[in-house]
């Protein structure tokens, strides 16, 4: 009788601590969702663009198609992480734009690029793009 309370307890217990766990990640994921979409998409499109790019040139491969699940993974994790520090200390709100922004703005050129490689965009049309991003380095020749 005993034995079977305590696995009961036990089994509750864990079954609370995982509620409490993924209620946390869920509330904090919803709170900041467009950081997330943000995030996923901009990999998503680089991901995508890169991989038609790429089989264009060399033919498909399946390791660099998974680079851009790695690279998926491993952004939401650090953006989770930075999150959860902005909401455990006060004055850290800056903190998830200080480092997610640079990346952003480096997948949105590279998507640019390897659409551009892909053939969905022309040449010209990039050189602008860049051209207006890049105002300090003057204009391509």
């Amino acid at each position: 009788m005993k034995t079977t309370t305590l696995a009961a307890v036990g089994i509750y217990s864990a079954g609370t601590i995982m509620a409490f766990i993924c209620s946390y990640f869920f509330n904090l994921a919803m709170t900041n969702s467009d950081q997330y979409l943000a995030l996923v998409g901009v990999v998503i499109a680089d991901g995508f663009f890169g991989v038609i790019a790429g089989t264009k040139r060399e033919g498909f491969q399946t390791r660099k198609a998974l680079k851009v699940l790695r690279t998926l993974v491993t952004w939401v994790i650090l953006l989770t992480v930075l999150l959860m520090v902005e909401k455990g200390f006060k004055g850290t709100s800056w903190l998830s734009e200080t480092v997610l922004v640079p990346f952003i703005m480096f997948q949105l050129l590279s998507a640019l690029k390897n659409a551009s490689m892909a053939g969905f965009i022309e040449m010209e049309a990039l050189n602008v793009i860049l051209d207006k991003v890049d105002l300090h380095k003057g204009d391509r020749k």
